[in-house]
């Protein structure tokens, strides 16, 4: 069981959260993360240890749900500290604040799975940045010095990864924490961090490629991922606001070139290309994290959505509205009944096969603001109610066959938010099992879509 934090004040998260706008190699498959701190795992009183993998016997009856519980209030309104989440209220932030809280300052939080804690990694960590983001977004919400303080002192860790020249995540690790930070604060200090990592980011471009190089291990001689997509969005706004002009024409010409080579024609995503460097010519298409080379894998295809409309956002360049539509159209139709996609949607065993609610989260926030940019008022209803549909399932507790990392009487399961998310299946080419967890991603991009949800106006 996760321990009780003696003292721990249950933060505010308040209805304002949703009227709120919303260093080193490893990457989406790395494996530098380690175990934090055993001795935040406690058995229940009485019982053995319980297992990472499966619930301890003695679980809370109904009448002790806690804090997590469901709350009878009048519809559309939570009480303050919870959070309404597709018509449910529940404590979401309170529980990142616990994970703020407890851990060790520079062991960020990757993954957890069922009644265990994190497993950590330090600042290199291509999730490094997800905490930071989401105490930033708490900051924004409430107004409250306890959660800037947090944010401050989760965000110093990760300066050492603004000169960072071998890997693309800096864009995850920076932008989410200093960039964020920047736009709520002012601090010069950190929009010269952001600028920085920029410009290391940008010394991965090759132009006879037109692409930013993703990886730096391996045997590719030039891989592009999908998931770099992402990254793009701090060359775009670097250049804007006082970093070199050149970076929004190589966020462009990498998202000319991945839309060129990583999109099929069905609008399906390849999870990586390689490329000859000398001659910018396509070596192969394949996949690290996907189940087969021409399968399309999930979380794959949910960057590809995110990554396509946020760069049509800062280009208003059609042909990239054009790219998202497609991306997203082929995930909408691909998805099962209820809306959150398996880990590959050409996954052996479906409808057996594990899902990814990480993948279902970062969908959801694109879809979101792809309704608010698509053009066609038809297309505006349908990415919002696709996302609409997405965010009620994951807002389902885990236990009643959802994903929200709580159990029937509303008793949190999890120190994160979501369940049942996919970083690395078996089944994958890499081979790693990192599946049936809580990923800190996921639920930065679950909480960025709720607020987009909120906020968003009705098509």
């Amino acid at each position: 069981m996760i321990r009780k934090i003696e003292g721990l004040t249950w933060a505010c998260f308040t209805l304002l959260l949703f009227m709120a706008s919303s260093c080193g190699p490893g990457g989406e498959d790395g494996e530098n993360d380690s175990t934090t701190d055993p001795d935040l795992i406690e058995p229940d009183e009485g019982t053995d240890e319980a297992s990472a993998d499966e619930p301890a016997a003695d679980e809370p009856a109904a009448e002790d749900a806690g804090p997590d519980a469901d709350v009878e209030e009048e519809p559309g309104v939570c009480p303050e500290g919870l959070t309404d989440c597709a018509g449910r209220c529940v404590n979401l932030l309170g529980k990142v604040a616990g994970t703020a809280d407890a851990l060790a300052l520079g062991d960020y939080p990757v993954r957890t799975r069922l009644y265990d804690w994190w497993v950590t990694s330090d600042a290199s960590g291509w999730t490094s940045g997800f905490l930071p983001g989401i105490l930033w977004a708490a900051y924004e919400s409430t107004g409250e010095t306890a959660w800037r303080t947090r944010a401050e002192t989760w965000t110093a860790g990760l300066e050492d990864c603004k000169n960072d020249t071998t890997t693309h995540d800096v864009g995850f690790q920076i932008f989410s924490s200093f960039g964020r930070g920047y736009l709520l604060t002012g601090d010069a200090a950190y929009r010269d961090v952001v600028i920085t990592t920029a410009g290391s980011l940008a010394t991965r471009f090759n132009p006879t490629v037109g692409a930013l190089r993703s990886w730096s291990w391996g045997s590719w001689r030039f891989p592009v991922i999908i998931d770099n997509m992402m990254n793009l969005e701090i060359l775009f706004w670097a250049s804007k606001n006082g970093g070199d002009a050149a970076w929004y024409d190589m966020a462009v010409s990498h998202a000319l070139t991945t839309m060129e080579n990583h999109v099929r024609g069905d609008g399906s995503i390849y999870h990586l290309v390689d490329f000859d460097p000398a001659t910018g010519e396509v070596v192969l298409r394949s996949t690290w994290q996907g189940y087969a080379d021409d399968s399309t894998w999930a979380r794959g295809q949910a960057w590809a959505v995110h990554g396509f409309t946020m760069t049509y956002r800062e280009t208003e360049d059609a042909v990239f509205l054009e790219a998202a539509r497609r991306v997203a159209d082929f995930f909408i139709d691909t998805l099962p009944p209820d809306a959150v996609p398996y880990w590959d949607f050409d996954a052996p065993g479906i409808p057996d096969a594990l899902r990814d609610s990480s993948a279902a989260a970062i969908a959801a926030s694109g879809l979101l603001e792809l309704s608010t940019l698509a053009t066609d008022p038809a297309d505006r209803a349908r990415y919002a109610d696709a996302a609409r549909s997405t965010l009620a399932s994951l807002c389902t507790p885990d236990a009643g066959g959802g994903y929200l990392a709580e159990d029937a009487t509303g008793t949190s399961i999890s120190p994160g938010l979501l369940m049942r998310g996919c970083q690395t299946h078996p089944d994958s080419v890499s081979g790693s099992n990192q599946c049936d967890e809580s990923l800190i991603f996921g639920d930065y991009y679950f909480l960025e879509a709720l607020m987009r949800a909120a906020s968003a106006e009705t098509p």
